[in-house]
């Protein structure tokens, strides 16, 4: 008799997820991003955070930003992305183009020539997480504190999901202690992984 096709579950080929968590500054994307990623690598899946890549950026950002400084974050994101995907098996983005792109539109308006690779790469994620805002941003020493600001982000990221057509799930304002168990359902992971049975009989 010969033993079944079959893979054992380690050899089983994975399908690799990517997920962004998407909304203003100071909204708590981050916090989240390490929330899920912790969650997935206590079920042993390979996971990488893309860190907010406008942290790292030489040039201006917030009010002050520049079309160079915008292209230089989205452009990182980007390659991050790609970097991440082919190592990981799931990828958490603290940040998508769309939310990057908000930035420069906030400032400079919506440019022709970078519409297209936006609208293109965004349907790259599996899911996108909205994150609404709650409260004013608190000073972190890189981001806006303005809540003006804040919140004007917040519209434009909404009108891009409207006007790009793509599924966000929304979180809810009033539970936030239950976004990650949101974002895990979204994804079909269960918050508690499988307990195994040390009590076999014999």
């Amino acid at each position: 008799m010969t033993a079944p096709d079959v893979l054992p579950p380690a050899q089983l080929p994975r399908r690799r997820v990517k997920v962004a968590f998407v909304g203003s500054h100071g909204v708590g994307k981050t916090t989240l991003c390490f929330d899920v990623a912790a969650q997935l690598k206590r079920r042993d899946v390979s996971v990488d955070i893309v860190r907010e890549v406008a942290r790292r950026c030489p040039l201006p950002i917030n009010e002050a930003t520049t079309l160079d400084a915008q292209l230089w974050i989205l452009h990182t994101q980007i390659a991050e992305e790609i970097e991440a995907t082919a190592t990981y098996d799931a990828v958490i983005c603290d940040r998508s183009v769309l939310d990057n792109y908000a930035y420069l539109v906030a400032r400079l308006g919506r440019r022709p020539e970078l519409e297209a690779l936006v609208a293109h790469w965004v349907r790259g994620y599996d899911t996108l997480f909205k994150v609404p805002v709650l409260e004013a941003p608190a000073f972190d020493g890189k981001r806006a504190v303005s809540p003006t600001f804040q919140l004007e982000i917040d519209g434009i990221i909404d009108a891009l999901i409207a006007d790009y057509g793509v599924p966000v799930v929304q979180l809810d304002p009033v539970n936030r202690s239950g976004w990650t168990a949101t974002a895990l359902a979204a994804l079909g992971v269960a918050m508690q992984p499988q307990q195994i049975d040390l009590f076999v009989p014999q």
